[in-house]
């Protein structure tokens, strides 16, 4: 039996998935792309909300964002294209496995430059390795060299039993 009531715990999640998006509101700009960044070239499957890998594996190209609330969900979208195998896009259960928080720090053209982890879980700390891969094989995020620096956006990885994560910034 844990020392913690269900209720104390659920406080505390609740408390640190807010820090995890109010970190990532910190971010958020609300600036307009100028046209120079349409040089990738936005799929009808992204702006519709679904993202689908091409023939040849890969996925398409970042569509043009223009503030940092779109990188983030672009961004969210091709981390479940990406990773298809280890990812659910169901509801969150009411216990996850872990919760790790990444900040993703980007060069202009969309690449990843750096991941900070912002939060470790208590247990099953692999999966913030498994967040970081899935993050790489997402890149790149779309050129973000128009948008305000720093450029770097924050995500909330919802691993459930199985090892598979919900970008939170999705089930939001």
């Amino acid at each position: 039996m844990s020392c913690i009531d269900y209720t104390s715990r659920w406080a505390v999640w609740n408390g640190l998935l807010g820090l995890g998006i109010i970190a990532g509101c910190a971010t958020s700009y609300d600036q307009p792309v100028t046209a120079t960044a349409a040089r990738s070239t936005p799929s009808a499957a992204v702006s519709a909300g679904v993202m689908k890998p091409t023939a040849t594996g890969s996925l398409p190209l970042p569509g043009v964002v223009r503030n940092w609330q779109e990188v983030r969900l672009q961004a969210a979208r091709r981390l479940v294209a990406a990773n298809p195998t280890t990812t659910y896009t169901g509801t969150v259960p009411d216990i996850l496995l872990a919760i790790p928080v990444l900040e993703v720090e980007l060069n202009g053209d969309g690449s990843v430059r750096r991941i900070d982890v912002l939060r470790h879980p208590g247990q099953a700390t692999d999966t913030v390795k498994l967040a970081s891969d899935a993050v790489h094989r997402a890149a790149p995020f779309g050129d973000v060299s128009r948008l305000p620096k720093p450029w770097r956006f924050t995500e909330t990885f919802l691993f459930n039993d199985d090892r598979k994560f919900k970008p939170r910034t999705l089930d939001q």
